[in-house]
């Protein structure tokens, strides 16, 4: 047997085989990403996701095997939402000046997706709790699996829509911008960050500074809106 095979072995009977297949994969979609100058299609989070799910589906392994290292990554979910502080923050004389439209926006925003969402799941058919769960998708995932938990949708399944929410975001987010004309990297920013959270603010960092920086502002002003809005609106549906 060879090193590279009791490597594997290893691996795979250890609590780290989660971890260590998570930063792999999101290594060697990262560097695909760089190769092909950022195309939007070859989204690292997207590529990361396939690559482990062949993985785990390949091998028969189960995702609470996967988990147990993977628990890893998912608890510091919590202190990069405590640190969604540090761009209000920074930007908070940017607030003052533009907090009346920049608060509407992501209201308006954060309203639009839920119940646009939960409508279109409602219309195919969906289950009660698979349209409450739909209804955070746009929020950063650690506020947004909290409000489904607590609000009658499936947190997990909460977490899922996230991702995919922000994959298509980060997606689309170049081609929306030249379809409706975007040029101010202020609104561009804005509109990612309320509509594509973190995924999307990465994207935005990409374009330009300044984009980036309104939209990690979007994005953690969104997260405190949707804790006040979203259940309210949850339980109204």
């Amino acid at each position: 047997m060879t090193k590279v095979e009791d490597i594997w072995v290893y691996l795979a009977a250890s609590p780290l085989f989660g971890l260590v297949l998570t930063l792999v994969f999101f290594q060697i979609a990262q560097t695909i990403y760089r190769h092909f100058n950022h195309h939007p299609l070859l989204n690292p989070v997207a590529l990361s996701v396939l690559g482990i799910i062949g993985v785990l589906a390949l091998f028969d392994i189960n995702y609470e095997t996967y988990f147990e290292g993977a628990q890893f990554i998912h608890f510091l979910l919590g202190p990069a939402t405590v640190a969604l502080a540090i761009p209000l923050y920074q930007y908070r004389h940017t607030l003052k000046e533009l907090w009346f439209p920049i608060i509407m926006a992501a209201s308006f925003g954060l309203v639009l997706a839920g119940l646009s969402a939960f409508w279109i799941a409602q219309s195919l058919g969906a289950s009660i709790e698979t349209m409450l769960s739909l209804v955070p998708k746009s929020v950063t995932a650690p506020v947004a699996m909290g409000i489904a938990e607590k609000n009658g949708g499936v947190a997990t399944l909460t977490a899922a829509f996230v991702v995919i929410t922000g994959i298509l975001g980060a997606m689309m987010a170049t081609w929306v911008f030249k379809l409706m004309r975007l040029e101010d990297d202020r609104v561009k920013g804005v509109a990612i960050g309320v509509s594509a959270h973190g995924l999307g603010t990465a994207k935005a960092f990409q374009l330009s500074d300044q984009m980036g920086a309104f939209s990690g502002l979007a994005m953690a002003l969104s997260a405190f809106i949707a804790a006040l809005i979203l259940p309210w609106m949850m339980g109204a549906l």
